[in-house]
């Protein structure tokens, strides 16, 4: 009973065993088929050689006239083939010189009248005609753009890529990379007036947060200390963190305007806070400057 289960379950294996995606009886079914398709074509090869074989034993004659015939067609479609060469490059055969000779020569040297080639003609005729078919197409009927068209065109497609670039490099900016720009200060003012106002006054003037316009800062005053702090907030006083509102792009905009506030003294500030900075960084870049020009 035992050895009836297990013959079982190997002829069940057998019969799930796989070569490639088809069952073990279909590839053996394909192999034989390319087999018996491979002797049939070999037989069929030595039989058309036996017949050969057999006609040129009974039937010479016939053999050698398709032979010839062969041989003629050959020859026939090889001299086509040389005409037409021929006939394309303009070249005559050396025994056909006398007729093309003209009548003058200098110092025994003559000259033959060989016609221009069918080649060159058709070159040349060609150009006429892509200058023909260039000067309707872009000047008379204008269907295509001129270079004065193009190339404003690929200035205007070029500005579109450069525009799409920095709207995406503005959101590459962090804290470490981040520098003012004056260009940024006014879609960065809309921004404050939106959401820093409340807290910081409508001029920076403070109300709840620090003072923003005089030189005292709490958590400093460069553009890299205000972009972090606008970006992680200050979360023990009530500041939260805006990088999960404003993209990096929107806190570059909004710390630029910040900077712009430095030193405008609106009404009713709030008192001090923070350490005081004396000279900004861009401050001293700005006297170096004013220096260097002065020498």
């Amino acid at each position: 009973m035992n050895d009836m289960i297990t013959g079982t379950e190997v002829v069940a294996e057998v019969s799930q065993w796989k070569i490639g995606t088809v069952s073990l009886y279909s590839d053996i079914l394909v192999i034989t088929l390319i087999i018996v398709m491979i002797t049939i074509l070999f037989a069929a090869l030595v039989v058309n050689k036996a017949m050969k074989s057999i006609l040129k034993v009974t039937m010479p004659d016939v053999v050698q006239k398709e032979e010839e015939e062969k041989q003629q067609k050959a020859a026939e479609r090889k001299l086509k083939s040389q005409l037409a060469w021929r006939k394309l490059l303009g070249v005559r055969p050396i025994e056909e010189e006398k007729d093309i000779v003209i009548d003058h020569e200098y110092d025994g040297i003559v000259e033959l009248d060989n016609p221009v080639p069918i080649w060159f003609n058709a070159l040349f005729y060609g150009t006429i005609i892509f200058g023909l078919i260039y000067l309707l197409v872009y000047h008379v009927f204008g269907w295509g753009m001129n270079q004065d068209q193009e190339y404003l065109h690929e200035v205007a497609v070029a500005e579109k890529a450069k525009q799409e670039y920095l709207a995406q490099a503005a959101n590459l900016v962090d804290e470490t990379s981040v520098e003012y720009s004056e260009a940024l200060a006014p879609s960065g003012k809309a921004i404050y007036v939106a959401n820093c106002a409340a807290c910081h006054g409508a001029n920076g003037e403070g109300t709840i947060g620090p003072n923003l316009t005089d030189r005292f800062w709490l958590h400093g005053g460069e553009i890299k200390d205000i972009f972090k702090t606008v970006k992680y907030g200050v979360p023990e006083k009530g500041m939260v963190p805006w990088e999960q509102t404003l993209t990096p792009g929107q806190i570059a905009e909004v710390s630029s305007y910040i900077i712009t506030l430095r030193d405008t003294k609106p009404a009713n500030q709030k008192p001090s806070e923070g350490a005081e900075v004396k000279k900004y960084d861009a401050e001293n870049t700005v006297e170096e400057t004013v220096g260097e020009s002065a020498q």
